[in-house]
């Protein structure tokens, strides 16, 4: 089925969208597959009835601009799929989601325990005896990527199932996964992974202490509820804006788009494909690395939203900030093992030379880069004009929707780096540079409110964006800590790097 966002010109002939955008223009006999009597529709579906329309299906899947119905009569049964389940000392954790598979996906061929060096692994053995899953011990703890190996050798299912013990599998999770795996090319699905809402806490009044005064009272009442409020703030954000939850629209997974990877809270995966599996040398972001090392052998990958697993986000703000400082750790490896696939911002060339220009802020440097932009628009409409690509003035008024479109990205890259990757280079020039702090300031604001705005619930109201914006810059300055970390340990400045080249990692 088209993706809803794509952009159709021409009738339909050519369409501008997916991640990153590209524009197709579809042959006479592609569009006939596509079009109904008004021309391509927004919802136009595709079925696939022979080697023509297979090889149009996979283009479009491939570029993003359409995406696979998730149901299929040719999809596995449950019973191919062993579940593994990588666990130290959360007996509470692991029967919630036992629990939950039980009445969520029935049928599956087993459950696999790994128990990853618990204190108290009788605690868990009585868990797993008691849900009929089979246990797996390591003596002492080797990280959950060993866990998880160790999970997938000894599953005996053709597809394994990882699922985190934090996690709860809603109704209805598992069909459109295994949906996608109908397609012998597709290695791997993920569900959207979204905020377990736990039930409320009974109410129980907290006595104050008989000797007391009413100043100490006051005291540890407003600690409680300045303590309460910021929970309540980071349980908001990362309901909307947890690194774990890749949004509400079906993409491939593919490094450098809008699904550049998937995290292995909840994955299904063929077992065959998985070859030595998640690298156990890495502490953080192994899930990342085994979603690239899959794409770049060949498979696709299919990120679903319609499937959905809760995870209980944490909302303690130390807690919550240590873990995203922990995932900024993990860009140095990925970048020396994947290089040029995680810079903190990808221009092209024309791009990085107007946001420079605008940087400067100065009249005449901001006129430089309208100059760029009207350059590159005239270039681009000269590409698309090209024979057999339609019409010049369709040319030009495409090019001319793109360049600036092409300019705000690079736009929201720049704010996003400067806060993030690059905030402690920018916090070190806003000192000495009083146009830093202005754009520091600017990006800061306005990038904040954008977030909100882009990512917010239907109920949010004006009274959530403080909290967003505050929350935001928090996440920002401690995954960049531990991103500037992570470089210094590994004695490399390559996740920091741009890359300016325009194209693709593997051009």
């Amino acid at each position: 089925m088209l993706d809803r966002r794509v952009w159709r010109a021409d009738g339909g002939r050519t369409l501008i969208g997916g991640s990153p955008p590209r524009v197709l223009h579809l042959s006479p006999a592609a569009y006939g597959r596509l079009a109904g009597p008004d021309g391509i529709a927004p919802d136009a579906r595709l079925t696939v009835t022979d080697a023509t329309s297979a090889v149009l299906a996979r283009l479009l899947t491939d570029a993003g601009v359409a995406h696979p119905e998730p149901g299929h009569p040719d999809a596995p049964a449950p019973g191919a799929v062993s579940v593994v389940v990588p666990v130290r000392d959360r007996p509470g954790e692991l029967a919630r989601l036992l629990g939950a598979l039980a009445a969520t996906a029935p049928g599956i061929a087993e459950v696999v325990v790994v128990d990853d060096g618990s204190t108290d692994p009788d605690a868990t053995a009585r868990v797993a005896a008691a849900h009929g899953a089979r246990v797996v011990r390591h003596p002492v703890s080797r990280g959950p990527a060993a866990a998880r190996n160790t999970g997938a050798a000894a599953a005996t299912g053709e597809l394994v199932a990882f699922l985190d013990s934090d996690v709860v599998p809603e109704p209805g999770w598992l069909a459109p996964l295994l949906g996608h795996l109908a397609d012998p090319a597709v290695v791997l699905a993920a569900p959207r992974i979204v905020a377990w809402e736990a039930p409320p806490p009974p109410s129980v009044a907290t006595p104050h202490p008989a000797d007391a005064s009413p100043a100490s009272s006051l005291a540890l009442n407003a600690r409680k509820a300045a303590s309460s409020i910021a929970r309540r703030t980071v349980a908001r954000y990362e309901e909307r804006r947890s690194s774990l939850d890749l949004g509400p629209r079906a993409a491939p997974v593919t490094a450098r788009s809008r699904v550049a990877y998937v995290p292995s809270a909840a994955l299904v995966v063929r077992r065959e494909a998985l070859g030595a599996g998640f690298a156990e040398d890495m502490p953080v972001a192994e899930d990342v690395d085994l979603v690239w090392r899959l794409a770049a052998a060949g498979w696709r990958l299919r990120y679903e939203p319609s499937s959905r697993v809760a995870h209980e986000h944490r909302d303690a703000v130390g807690a919550w900030l240590e873990r995203k400082a922990f995932y900024g750790t993990g860009a140095a490896p990925l970048a020396l093992r994947h290089p040029r696939r995680v810079p903190p911002v990808a221009l092209a060339p024309w791009t990085a030379a107007a946001m420079t220009l605008l940087g400067v802020q100065r009249r005449w440097s901001t006129a430089a880069a309208g100059v760029v932009t009207l350059l590159a628009t005239a270039r681009l409409a000269r590409g698309l004009a090209r024979p057999g690509r339609g019409s010049s003035r369709r040319a030009v008024t495409l090019a001319a929707v793109l360049a600036p479109w092409g300019l705000g990205g690079a736009a929201w890259q720049a704010a996003g780096a400067l806060t993030r990757h690059w905030w402690p280079a920018a916090l070190v020039g806003a000192v000495v540079s009083r146009r830093v702090r202005r754009a520091l300031l600017v990006a800061g604001v306005v990038e904040g409110v954008a977030d909100w705005a882009r990512f917010r619930s239907p109920g949010d109201g004006p009274g959530d964006v403080v909290g967003h914006v505050v929350a935001h810059r928090l996440d920002d300055l401690a995954y960049g800590g531990g991103l500037w970390w992570g470089a210094w340990r590994h004695r490399t400045a390559a996740p920091l790097r741009p890359d300016l080249s325009g194209k693709g990692p593997d051009r």
